[in-house]
């Protein structure tokens, strides 16, 4: 069974390490997979052995995983298809992969991926901007999720079948070499992000950050500034949309600032972090506000909101959460919708997680708070304030910065604003297909779901009121988040547990804020399980 330190990559070089890199040469291709024949010594050594460049996985002292590699033709490949480089598209340097070798137990954690996140690392230092290997039948899905495309047909014995496929340089950064949590240097090998915020980004949206910059006067980046806020528009349903440059928490003064503007008082709702945090932005602002504020994890029950309206006669707003992002919660706000409108009230959202991640429509919502990053999946670094009415004149005792005016009269853009930023949330924008993306987030949410509560762990929100972008935790006695968190971590996967609500709670979080598949997620489930993180996987 593997242990629960952590896992090492790296290139062979110790003559114990060659002696276990034949002996797992031999269970797999030998025992396992019949293409050779059995020997005393249970050792294969391959016989290219001399020119193979050999990249390891080691748990402890033990190679649990391997993969070699050369660029030394011919390759295996051209003695089992007719001019192969007529199967290849252009290319520089082209390698060849052999002998991806994983142990059984551990087949299910993030040693596949970290293999070939060394390997590509190697790959690319060399030169090489092509790689090809015959990848066993039963792995396809895998290889498919990484970049590889299939070429020509099946090679090998009727009992070991393979598929000879090739990697370019775009996918390998692509899909093993992008930072996972959205910065612009390369992630370590295998790390699979899974928090909020910052997100893996799209190397589309890596380009376009990359273009040139622009002045924020000129009528090219006035035209680019439009066509985003127009989308943006499109995609949530509302009048207009504000480009602020700033984070959410900016978003999210900026509303406050502008009920001020509205008389009578308001009413924040609270069911988490961040609903207290509205609670919050009302006071520093001096808002006159009354707060509705329910266990975490709770939804709001209507006859509850209403009760707290009618003991409000003087009340003129509303503001809560779209998506509580602390809880994995969705609150129901087509019901807090039809309340204000039955009132009288201005209804208005904090949508920071859920656009991107979750249908949002905005029709009739006052003001809304947004990000260019999480859902979205562009760069952090610009705040969103959706409206739909006509904004009142300037305001001289509100700060510049906070007066969504002063924006409107100025094409969007009254002060200096980064064109490389703008560019990222267009491309991100442009390229997001919500249908798609929202079907395929709720189908990896159920399923991770159901594979957590098989081990024990259940989210802290599940049926109607579940938010399929947050999964949310709570470790069972004697757990410890941190520990747990900081387990996963030194395995690859980064996950939310260090915020201090996280902490005093002893919750974890995974966040599906990106695209995510089973395959991905398979070997996390794994690591939780090892790590006992659960009841069952405890007692088990």
């Amino acid at each position: 069974m593997p242990d629960t330190g952590p896992l090492v990559f790296g290139r062979a070089t110790e003559a114990g390490e060659f002696d276990q890199i034949h002996g797992l040469n031999y269970e797999i291709f030998v025992e396992e997979i019949p293409q050779h024949e059995p020997n005393d010594t249970r050792r294969l050594i391959d016989r290219f052995h001399a020119e193979n460049t050999y990249f390891v996985c080691r748990d402890g002292d033990r190679v649990v995983g391997m993969v070699a590699a050369r660029a030394r033709r011919p390759f295996s490949l051209d003695d089992k298809l007719d001019n192969l480089d007529a199967w290849l598209p252009p290319h520089r340097s082209v390698c060849e992969l052999r002998l991806l070798a994983v142990r059984k137990a551990w087949r299910h954690t993030r040693v596949f991926r970290g293999l070939m996140g060394t390997l590509a690392r190697w790959g690319l230092e060399q030169g090489h901007d092509l790689a090809v290997i015959s990848g066993t039948l039963r792995q396809q899905r895998l290889y498919a999720h990484l970049g590889f495309h299939p070429f020509g047909p099946v090679v090998g014995a009727d009992t070991a079948p393979y598929q000879p496929m090739y990697l370019t340089l775009n996918a390998f950064r692509a899909n093993v070499l992008r930072s996972l949590n959205g910065s612009l240097r390369p992630a370590p090998a295998g790390q699979v992000n899974l928090l909020p915020g910052p997100v893996d980004i799209a190397p589309a949206v890596h380009a376009a950050l990359a273009g040139l910059t622009i002045s924020h006067r000129s009528g090219e980046f006035l035209d680019l500034h439009q066509r985003t806020r127009a989308a943006l528009a499109r995609l949530v349903n509302a009048r207009d949309c504000a480009i602020v440059l700033g984070s959410g928490t900016l978003a999210n003064d900026i509303v406050a600032a502008q009920l001020t503007l509205l008389p009578g008082r308001g009413l924040v709702l609270a069911n988490g972090e961040f609903g207290e945090r509205l609670i919050d932005h009302a006071r520093r602002m001096r808002l006159p506000f009354a707060a509705l504020i329910q266990t975490w994890g709770e939804p709001f029950a209507a006859a509850a909101v209403r009760a707290r309206l009618e003991a409000l006669p003087d009340c003129r707003w509303l503001w809560a959460v779209h998506a509580e992002t602390s809880t994995g919660m969705l609150n129901d706000t087509a019901m807090l919708a039809e309340i204000c409108r039955e009132r009288g009230v201005l209804l208005n959202l904090d949508c920071i997680s859920a656009i991107g991640a979750a249908p949002v429509d905005l029709a009739g919502v006052h003001l809304a708070s947004g990000v260019s990053g999480k859902g979205l999946g562009g760069f952090t670094g610009l705040g969103l304030v959706f409206h739909n009415h006509e904004l009142p004149p300037p305001q001289p005792d509100l700060p510049r910065y906070l007066d969504l005016r002063c924006y409107a009269a100025h094409d969007g853009v009254p002060y200096s604003t980064s064109s490389n930023l703008v560019n990222a949330l267009h491309a991100a924008v442009t390229r997001l297909d919500p249908a798609t993306r929202f079907r395929q987030l709720a189908g990896v949410s159920a399923w991770l779901r159901a594979e957590l509560r098989g081990i024990g762990l259940t989210p802290l929100v599940e049926g109607p009121h579940a938010f399929a972008a947050v999964l949310t935790l709570p470790l069972p006695a004697p757990r410890s988040s941190r520990e747990i968190g900081e387990r996963l971590l030194a395995e690859g996967f980064l996950i939310s547990f260090e915020s201090g609500y996280l902490l005093r709670r002893n919750w974890i979080q995974i966040c599906l804020m990106r695209e995510a598949s089973r395959e991905l997620l398979e070997p996390l489930v794994a690591a939780l399980a090892r790590c006992g993180a659960g009841d069952r996987a405890a007692a088990g």
